[in-house]
């Protein structure tokens, strides 16, 4: 309420409250001031009724609620439903113009300025995290797999005559089709066993290079956060190789924002090689509704060219939604977050070691992976493959969600390509195993009800195994017969 208003109201009630419900707004807006001066996440988290207003103030600067507003265009961000407007908020112009998903609309000052904010403070979100030299991102109204694809398009237009794209194998489906939806050639590179870790074969991308061809590769694509016993590659050594090289490097970064570990690696990786661009989740990483990804680089002038690329206007719904997060969290918030996490990733490897032992198995060692654990299942396999499978289902069944169950020898067809020993990262990974995560926002609950119904699964299955060995033993004697 401007001051002229202000004035009139002290004519209407008693200028004493009038000046103290004045002070209790300018509060609120004191908060959003130091928010468009800084662009940082504010350190202490914002009230819902300063976030409202805010969104409020951004709303109102859009020509679809200006009052007296004449639309005659084909795009006027008319909305049928009073629910759909309410919850985007009346913003529904969506952000960037037919030629760059981060240029500013005439007819949207408010979305505009929304998305601009947005790209500023999760910029600052990346370097509380870990990657303190980053330069540039933005949101993108796509998951991870499209984001990297994206990143790819991109780069052919640096690369015209490059075809193939060096992969260390990771069986995550979307990160692989990606570059197939992109029009290049995977070369899947192996990875290697040390101890129960599967690592990168930095020699084998080395041959890589050197049979194709430096001019002939787009990128290698390299990954961080990831299902045990796979760990995340050895970033700093191929930052390096593709320096060397002059080759690009695009780092799927997955829901590596919230370890930092992950987010070490990156930094180092740039800081004594090449990183073009690293790509992170909004869902995984914010624990906001799926459909949005971060794009972030250390070459502002690249991080442009990707965001150029995008054809067309977008969803504001991502960078809505990331916004909220991290306005109601503050980065004092989302910090603590971070820590609870690796905590609770303690508490997880303690448990599922303790539970391992009782069942006579074993937590698999893989301390170069951050957030996933993996736990063998030697003594199911040695009863059957349905047995180790079986408990996936019954798992599932008992609503004990994002555990996966790893048989041996799996084998999956994916765009055309064969993958031997598929969810395993590796062609003959020696043992099944169950994989377990201690994600952002996981709870000590969460990790003490997944094993009292993991426990209850593997004794179920060991005691119908116990039962179908008694049902098919032949009767008492009669080996004795047999033998004579």
């Amino acid at each position: 309420m401007n001051s002229e208003n202000v004035s009139i109201c002290e004519k209407i009630v008693s200028s004493s409250y009038i000046r103290q419900g004045s002070q209790a707004r300018r509060s609120h807006e004191q908060l959003i001031r130091v928010l468009l001066e800084q662009g940082k996440c504010p350190e202490e988290g914002w009230s819902e009724s300063t976030i409202e207003l805010f969104l409020s103030e951004l709303a109102v600067m859009d020509s679809n609620n200006f009052l007296g507003n004449c639309g005659v265009g084909e795009r006027e961000g008319r909305v049928a439903s009073s629910l759909v407007a309410r919850r985007h908020y009346r913003l529904i112009h969506g952000i960037g113009r037919s030629g760059d998903i981060a240029a500013v609309q005439p007819k949207a000052a408010g979305s505009s300025l929304l998305n601009k904010l947005t790209n500023s403070i999760v910029l600052d979100i990346i370097k509380v995290a870990g990657v303190r030299s980053v330069a540039s991102c933005f949101v993108v109204p796509m998951a991870t797999g499209m984001s990297l694809t994206l990143c790819f398009l991109t780069l052919r237009h640096k690369r015209p005559q490059a075809r193939y794209i060096i992969w260390p194998r990771i069986d995550q489906k979307s990160c692989f089709k990606a570059m197939i939806t992109a029009g290049f050639e995977p070369v899947v590179v192996e990875n290697v066993l040390e101890g129960d870790e599967l690592r990168t074969d930095l020699e084998a991308v080395k041959r890589k290079i050197e049979e194709l061809g430096a001019e002939n590769i787009l990128c290698v694509h390299s990954t961080t956060s990831c299902f045990a016993p796979r760990v995340p590659d050895r970033l700093e050594e191929l930052a390096e190789m593709c320096a060397k090289h002059h080759i690009p490097h695009i780092v799927n970064n997955a829901y590596g924002v919230q370890s930092s570990k992950c987010m070490h690696l990156i930094e180092q990786g740039a800081r004594v090689g090449r990183i073009d661009a690293f790509v992170q989740s909004l869902d995984k990483n914010f624990m906001v509704p799926v459909g949005g990804a971060i794009i972030a680089g250390f070459d502002q002038s690249f991080i442009q060219e990707i965001s150029r690329m995008y054809p067309g206007r977008a969803s504001a719904a991502p960078s809505l939604d990331v916004l909220i997060t991290l306005l109601t969290l503050g980065a004092s918030g989302y910090r603590k977050l971070l820590r609870e996490r690796k905590e609770m990733y303690g508490h997880l490897a303690q448990e599922l070691r303790r539970l391992a032992e009782a069942h006579g198995e074993k937590l698999l060692s893989t301390p170069h992976n951050p957030i996933s654990l993996a736990m063998s299942l030697d003594s199911l396999q040695a009863r059957s493959d349905r047995a180790v499978t079986q408990l996936g289902s019954m798992l599932f069944t008992r609503q004990v969600s994002g555990a996966r169950v790893v048989p041996l020898g799996n084998e999956q067809v994916v765009s055309g390509y064969t993958f031997k020993g598929f969810m395993s990262h590796s062609e003959a990974y020696p043992r099944p195993y169950l994989n377990a995560a201690s994600a952002i926002g996981i709870t000590r609950d969460d990790v003490t009800l997944c094993m009292k119904r993991l426990d209850k699964c593997l004794k179920s299955l060991r005691k119908e195994a116990g039962s179908e060995e008694t049902s098919t033993a032949p009767p008492a004697g009669e080996n004795d017969s047999a033998a004579e």
